[in-house]
């Protein structure tokens, strides 16, 4: 078959690819998108959107037991487990073809199989009628990062679970040990706790959430263990022993090694970038611990070829992998984009509470020497927090004392992730605490603890 021609080829049709793919051909350009399992990648299928559909039902579930302080009636409450992983994955499922609706009304072509790059600017695709040859000056991988494996904590997909097999469980977990309290644990911890399995959550470093600001994790851990679950820091599972039914798990904390026994253990202890088996070594690519080395356009630094997203590493996130793709799309189109920079990219995490934050931590914009101003306000200051009989939580800024401007900001608390953007958008715009104080936040909304917690950092918080 002669191979087709385009003017870009992407590999990975996740949040990463299927964006970078829309933005060039807005842009005029033929495009050509190879996906060798799903259309909207991991996030759509197995990641941000099933879990989010999941940990609403726990949310829920949650509320439900909480009736009486509303002054409602709620009796015999349940829930069916199958009919739980169904909605989800039926919301997953409407998404994905959203993605296909998506690539047809941008005349871009999919080709479902597996991508080898044998040449510059050439890809070779396995499908399942055989090697499909396609050309492009510009190539972008986008081919996303999977679960970090430890041995011995393999998935086994009965008594060992990967998030996929947490997302469509064989069985409701009694006692769960949920290895890293990453976004990604902890999520699976308050899902599976809500729903009331016993939890364990073991962290080897010395906090939970150990990416977020440390007042937060600390905030967030005392709600996790009011709600029941053990949390272990600087802890290690050293070894599972599998049996009939239960795993017994080799812990080791403060020196001492004890066992426990689960029914089933969650491991989530990273991911690892997709780079095998495309060819990328032989073109010239650089790779550091299974991501792809790029400078801050996605530049590999082979000519043509760029790369988006988790397989670029950190901060692992599909909003993080949609711009650098319109960036890298625009780029390639003539355009002068902005660098996607990291410290703007804002992460969130919907357990219950809520964990959402950007820009630099308390400690971070210490230690790289900033004098700062920090404001706080609690959810108990908040009359719309308090009518929706969420009271626990707080908000958090980080300014720089001589500029003004907003270094940071941290939440923990209800719906704290849709509040974030408020401050993201900020920081965009390069504001100080001079337009964010001065800016009129309506009544009653929790975006007001935002005013109040700037208000705070100098020293004029009206409601605490």
């Amino acid at each position: 078959m002669a191979a087709k021609n385009f003017d870009l080829i992407v590999i990975g049709a996740g949040p990463g690819g299927y964006v970078a793919a829309i933005r060039a051909a807005q842009l005029g350009q033929k495009v050509v998108i190879v996906e060798r399992e799903n259309l909207g990648g991991i996030c759509l299928n197995w990641g941000c959107i099933p879990t989010k559909a999941m940990l609403r039902t726990s949310e829920v579930f949650h509320l439900m037991h909480r009736a009486k302080e509303f002054g409602l009636k709620a009796e015999n409450i349940g829930y069916d487990l199958d009919a739980v992983v169904k909605r989800s994955r039926g919301v997953a499922k409407q998404l994905s073809s959203g993605i296909g609706h998506l690539m047809k009304k941008n005349k871009i072509e999919v080709v479902m199989g597996e991508a080898t790059i044998p040449a510059k600017g050439k890809v070779s695709v396995k499908t399942e009628k055989g090697e499909q040859e396609l050309t492009a000056k510009n190539i972008v991988l986008a081919t996303g990062a999977r679960a970090r494996n430890l041995p011995g904590l393999e998935a086994d997909g009965d008594l060992v679970w990967s998030y996929r097999h947490a997302l469509v469980p064989p069985r409701m977990p009694k006692k769960l040990l949920v290895i890293g309290s990453g976004a990604i644990g902890i999520e699976f911890a308050s899902f599976y706790n809500t729903l009331g399995a016993e939890t364990t959550v073991v962290e080897v470093m010395d906090r939970i959430l150990p990416v977020e600001d440390a007042e937060i994790s600390a905030f967030a851990r005392k709600q996790f263990v009011k709600q029941g679950m053990k949390i272990m820091e600087k802890a290690v599972v050293k070894q599972l022993d599998r049996g009939k039914g239960k795993v017994t798990a080799h812990i080791e904390s403060k020196g001492k090694v004890e066992t426990q026994e689960f029914d089933t253990v969650i491991s989530a202890v990273g991911i690892v970038g997709n780079t095998e088996g495309l060819g990328l070594e032989e073109l010239g690519v650089k790779i550091d611990r299974t991501h792809v080395i790029t400078d801050e356009y996605c530049r590999t630094g082979v000519e043509g070829l760029y790369a988006i997203g988790d397989i670029a590493g950190a901060p692992w996130l599909a909003h993080k992998a949609s711009h650098e793709g319109v960036m890298v799309a625009e780029l390639i189109a003539g355009e002068s984009p902005h660098p996607v920079k990291p410290e703007s990219i804002a992460g969130c995490t919907y357990c219950q509470p809520q964990v959402a934050s950007v820009g630099y931590s308390e400690a971070k914009a210490k230690e790289m020497g900033y004098e700062i101003n920090v404001g706080r306000f609690p959810f108990i200051g908040n009359g719309k927090a308090i009518a929706l009989g969420e009271a626990e939580g707080m908000v958090k800024t980080v300014f720089d004392a001589r500029t003004g401007e907003l270094l940071g900001a941290h939440m923990v608390g209800a719906e704290v992730t849709e509040l974030i953007q408020g401050y993201i958008v900020g920081r965009t715009l390069e504001t100080t605490e001079k337009e964010l104080m001065e800016t009129v936040f309506p009544h009653p909304t929790l975006s007001e603890m935002m005013h109040e917690s700037v208000l705070d950092a100098y020293g004029r918080a009206i409601h605490y």
